[in-house]
């Protein structure tokens, strides 16, 4: 199967965006660039000359750092990009579907809104860790049901799909649905990553980023990994020149080897330090539940979130709080080992509210 045959039949017919050509050591006066350069211009590559409609070389080194061919992945600004390719090419407005467990990353939903396709929740129950049901999602899908988007780990949940689950999936709708595993917090758990399976089958997308991990959340640089004949597609649909010249260089560095063996003993810090609130912030008297977690967070039962909420903002400490299914619940991220400490002096002074 061609997933491409899936999507929107003006995307399937779209021609990529004709640039101007590109040369090394040449004299460029085909693009209406201006010839001087901006002061203060201390990048490797000028600014006053447009970048690479698509950065070959970073390209190359996130399909190293993911695991992938090169012709496998598009570099995305951020995963939320890659979210909003992925629904703009493959649903037709009023027509077609997309489907998600709930609760789950509410940019599935916003850009599906955006687009005019249904959206589909199948919720995942609070006493069984918020689990990923399998036989709910594939009852759920419908002839239209073009996208199946599940974020694994989960956010807020942080819980995981297994690997037998997502076969399942993939099988169950192949021909009929591509299956979009969001990766965003993926080194956070002990899980390896889907894009072993993308030669088993054609029906799978993985997303990935580098704002988690590799500690990037400004610098906007994600990846879309897809069979080639998605990834040309998604291209097409992209808009040129995507990536700024000053986020390519940055995101090359923190590429390198040595930044990347720093980035591991982060997540290691961070995947200690969350076990190591898990474990005291179970213990205060005002929390009826901590959910485990893969992420580099994780949710917590309380019995006033609101009045959680806001003693932490009055001590200068932010947490996030949903409300809808989960009420009563309030997502911490994990920060630096001062920041938790003061997280849990702060928590301490709540008493047994």
């Amino acid at each position: 199967m061609n997933l491409v045959d899936l999507a929107r039949p003006e995307i399937q017919a779209l021609h990529a965006y004709a640039a101007a050509e590109q040369v090394d050591h040449t004299i460029r006066l085909n693009a209406n660039e201006s010839p001087p350069l901006p002061t203060g211009d201390s990048f490797r590559r000028p600014l006053n000359r447009y970048p690479e409609v698509r950065p070959q070389r970073l390209q190359a080194a996130l399909a190293r750092r993911f695991g992938c061919e090169t012709d496998r992945l598009l570099v995305t600004r951020g995963s939320s990009e890659a979210i909003d390719l992925l629904i703009r090419s493959f649903c037709r407005a009023g027509l077609d579907s997309i489907l998600t467990t709930a609760p789950t990353f509410s940019m599935y939903r916003h850009y599906a809104e955006i687009q005019g396709a249904e959206v589909i929740e199948v919720p995942a129950s609070a006493e069984h860790d918020f689990a990923p049901d399998t036989d709910a999602l594939l009852a759920a899908c419908k002839t239209d049901t073009r996208l199946v988007f599940v974020c694994s780990p989960n956010n807020p949940t942080g819980t995981m799909l297994s690997r037998a689950q997502l076969q399942r999936l993939l099988e169950q709708r192949s021909g009929q649905s591509a299956i979009v595993v969001d990766e965003a917090y993926i080194e956070f758990s002990d899980a390896a990553s889907a894009t072993e399976l993308l030669s088993r089958y054609p029906n799978l997308i993985v997303l990935r980023t580098l704002s988690k991990a590799l500690a990037l959340a400004g610098a906007r640089c994600g990846a879309v990994i897809a069979q080639p004949p998605v990834i040309q597609m998604l291209s097409a649909v992209q808009a040129p020149y995507a990536m700024a010249t000053p986020v390519v260089e940055c995101v090359e560095d923190a590429l390198r080897d040595d930044r990347l063996s720093l980035a591991e003993q982060a997540v290691a810090g961070t995947v200690a330090e969350r076990e190591r609130l898990i474990s005291a912030i179970r213990a205060f008297p005002f929390v009826d539940r901590v959910w485990p977690s893969a992420g580099n967070f994780f949710l917590v039962r309380v019995r006033d979130a609101r009045g959680l909420m806001q003693h932490c903002a009055d001590n200068g400490i932010l947490l996030r709080f949903f409300g809808g299914a989960l009420q009563d619940c309030v997502r911490i991220s994990v920060g630096s080992i001062a920041e938790n400490d003061q997280l849990l002096r702060t928590l301490d002074t709540l008493g047994g509210s």
